[in-house]
């Protein structure tokens, strides 16, 4: 098909020639040279060859009624799928709200919000745009002609004004009841209407492949199809109105968050699928009854705005790379440097900024375009984003209401830039000890000249101490920016740019001098003024009892959510490991996040970037984590055979022993002395009492141990309840764990059992029960 009447071709179409023709009444022996196109089409049906029947289906060949019917649009939008365009349709409800505001529209622009609202359709403009991302637009067409050749997977739309001139056609054809028409087009196409149930395009030779020698595969045509409900369309279902929680999703390391290097915005959109399956399956009373709507998640994206113009940073490590394995090396840059980014004096502050901003900023636009959503919000981080997460939840502030969140939002994360020392104090919170510095006549500038003792001797307490203590390093490093002078390592020497007027500095090694620009060197310098490294206690409250501390967290500024999270969900996460690093070897039991009363650790047994969390809690006891139950109910048949297998390998070893032992005793008859003491007040029934449940409890089953270890309390990071949970690996998966390592880290996004234990967590606080559909 030539450009213009493929999906591709947005460009009108001049009206067709429409001429008719009896395809019946052809001479028996004209050469094969003299026949038309459409005689040559006509043979084809007629003689119902084995080729036509892979061209176009074999339908019921009754005429249909004279009484013609307007055919019945329906809206698609095209999408990019691996180099090509697929066109999908909207569900009814959103395709029957663009159609009502087509009529509706006049010459004035309409938009339509469609897919959730997450999406805004201009209706005369016929483009789609994202609201929450960035995202190019896609063309959005109101369809009602479709084709297929033998190829192609599935139906696809003609342009507009092209199925129009089909419609005005078979209007025609039906209204005067004359079929075996011929539309002729100026681009050489022809579709021949043989009845209101078979229609074909059929292409001229000259636009075939070179290549097609076949004259049966020349004249195959493509099959043309009339309204939606006549083609294999997936029409999806429509979402619910009502939003009763919102999640943000932060990914982890590189651009890419699955095994098919697919980005976090496709990745939400699956979860979020998944999750509206299951609301169906497990929630139908819920659904039935009104009180359960939908769970809207939207994607965070931090990776971008670390590595794009605005740092700079893929310049800078790209002139330093080595040209040797260049597509292993731009792999290992895009992605397994953000680890080391996220423990930069410089990008930790930029990430973290980032995520904040951008989740206030989603929040705000969700609020907007929601205003009668009252639910709670919830956020879940994968691999270095639950890291992320974690950090800035812990150095969230408490607050009483809203005014108090909107204080923290609008106050300067940066008291640098203070002049009086009470400013400086209530902006790091700290206000209480104003009048303890006070009375020793200390301002902003003497105070600037205390170290750890003096304020020691002053009674101030070690985590505000050291709060003070990192201010007067920082404020000491912008004085020296201002001044022009650049803080290098040993070795490193500042030397001025002779390229600029003034006297900026620039970096050099021995006799090799720097050629970035003086508004590089700026940008980069203030980062590392306003966000210098400090891997010094920092107190969080994490670590130990009496009010403690916990170490190695970046010095930074964090900013402030604007709004308290109801639970955090942690997917593969590696905050244990990174915990351990920075030097925290315990967490308090009784600490929770300031903000966030729930926490989830959620991670699949292969996966080779996630830790656990409860043994920094619990070091006493030895927990199993919790098994995340199938979505189908039950555990999963292999582990099911296992767990038996080695049920019965046990029971079989003690029975062996415990007759061995019960037939060695009656041959040598050991007298009472020989027994094992008892303490004192002990009897021996009480002995055997406990030798019996110390027997039980060896060969006690995952399952039992499981259901024991629901009545452990691990802490208050979960409000007392358990935080450790593991998904069951599939049965392939079991056969090689090294195998399916990798992709264990990135199955989280399409894990149906995931998606139902943040289902069940919301729900559950919302008072709606869980039904385990019947198998």
């Amino acid at each position: 098909m030539s450009e213009g009447l493929g999906p591709e071709g947005g460009h009108s179409q001049p009206a067709p020639t429409i001429t008719v023709q009896d395809l019946s009444d052809r001479p028996a022996h004209t050469p094969l040279d003299r026949i038309t196109p459409v005689e040559q089409v006509s043979g084809v049906v007629e003689e119902t060859s084995p080729s036509s029947t892979s061209s176009f289906e074999l339908v019921d060949m009754e005429p249909a009624p004279p009484l013609y019917q307007p055919v019945q649009p329906h809206w698609f939008y095209c999408r990019r799928v691996d180099s090509k365009d697929v066109w999908l349709p909207f569900s009814r409800e959103d395709s029957e709200r663009l159609e009502q505001a087509l009529s509706t529209a006049g010459e004035e622009e309409v938009v339509v919000a469609v897919e959730g609202e997450r999406y805004d359709v201009r209706v005369r403009e016929r483009q789609r745009y994202a609201v929450y991302w960035e995202q190019g637009p896609s063309e959005v067409r109101r369809c009602t002609w479709f084709y297929k050749g033998d190829k192609d997977t599935r139906y696809m739309p003609y342009p507009e004004e092209f199925s129009t001139n089909l419609e005005e056609a078979y209007m025609i054809a039906v209204t005067l009841d004359e079929w075996k028409r011929k539309l002729d087009f100026p681009s050489g196409e022809t579709v021949i209407l043989h009845n209101p149930k078979l229609i074909m395009q059929y292409q001229p030779i000259t636009l075939q492949d070179e290549w097609v020698s076949s004259p049966s595969e020349q004249t195959r045509p493509r099959t043309v199809k009339r309204g939606v409900d006549n083609i294999t369309a997936e029409i999806p279902d429509g979402e619910p109105e009502t939003i009763d929680h919102l999640v943000f999703m932060v990914h982890g390391i590189g651009p890419a968050c699955d095994i098919r290097f697919r980005s976090i915005i496709q990745c939400v959109n699956d979860f979020r699928s998944a999750s509206l399956s299951l609301l169906g399956s497990h929630y139908r009373r819920g659904q039935e009854e009104g009180r359960v709507g939908r769970v809207e998640f939207l994607p965070v994206n931090w990776h971008s705005a670390l590595h794009g113009d605005a740092t700079g940073v893929d310049e800078d490590i790209q002139r330093i790379t080595l040209p040797s394995i260049s597509r292993l090396r731009h792999f290992t840059n895009d992605t397994l440097l953000d680890l080391f980014f996220y423990n930069s004096p410089t990008y930790c502050q930029t990430i973290v900024d980032t995520v904040a901003s951008e989740v206030n900023k989603l929040h705000s636009l969700f609020k907007h375009r929601h205003p009668e959503f009252t639910g709670a919000v919830s956020v879940v981080g994968h691999s270095l984003g639950s890291l992320i997460l974690f950090d800035l939840l812990t150095n969230q502030k408490t607050g009483s209401g809203e005014a108090d969140r909107d204080e923290g939002r609008n106050r300067d994360p940066c008291p640098l830039t203070c002049d009086a020392l009470e400013q400086a104090l209530c902006r790091m919170g700290l206000q209480e000890h104003l009048a303890t510095l006070q009375s020793v006549d200390l301002d902003l500038d003497s105070l600037a000249m205390c170290d750890e003792t003096d304020l020691t001797e002053l009674g101030i307490p070690l985590g505000p101490r050291k709060k003070i203590l990192s201010f007067i390093r920082k404020r000491h490093f912008l004085q020296e920016g201002r001044q022009g002078t650049v803080l290098l390592a040993p070795g490193l020497q500042a030397l001025p740019d002779p390229s600029e007027d003034s006297p900026s500095p620039t970096v050099s090694f021995g006799n090799q001098s720097s050629e970035a620009s003086a508004r590089r060197q700026q940008f980069l310098r203030a980062q590392s003024i306003t966000s210098a490294v400090d891997y010094e206690y920092f107190d969080v409250g994490i670590g130990q009892t009496n009010g403690g501390i916990a170490k190695g967290q970046v010095s930074i500024n964090y900013p402030q959510l604007a709004f308290h999270p109801q639970t955090f969900f942690a997917f593969g996460s590696p905050i244990g490991m990174f915990l351990t690093v920075r030097g925290l070897k315990r967490i308090d039991p009784n600490y929770t996040f300031p903000t966030c009363k729930n926490f989830y650790n959620i991670y699949h047994p292969f996966d080779p970037v996630a830790y656990r969390i409860e043994p920094m809690i619990v070091s006493e006891s030895d927990l199993e984590p919790m098994l995340i139950p199938h979505h189908k109910g039950r555990k999963r048949m292999h582990l099911e055979l296992k767990e038996s297998l080695t049920r019965m390998s046990t029971d079989l070893k003690n029975n062996v022993l415990g007759s061995f032992r019960t037939a060695w005793q009656s041959l040598v008859r050991m007298p009472v002395a020989a027994l094992p003491p008892v303490e004192d007040g002990e009897t021996t029934a009480e002995r055997s009492l406990q030798e019996t449940e110390s027997v039980h409890e060896e060969v006690e089953s995952p399952g039992s141990a499981e259901d024991k270890g629901r009545q452990v309390k691990v802490g208050m990071l979960n409000g007392g309840r358990r935080i450790d949970y593991v998904l069951q690996e599939a049965p392939i998966e079991s056969f090689n764990e090294y195998l399916f390592a990798i992709q264990s880290h990135l199955c989280y996004w399409e894990s149906e059992d995931t998606a139902l234990l943040l289902l069940k967590e919301i729900y559950d606080k919302l008072g709606v029960a869980f039904e385990q559909p019947q198998q």
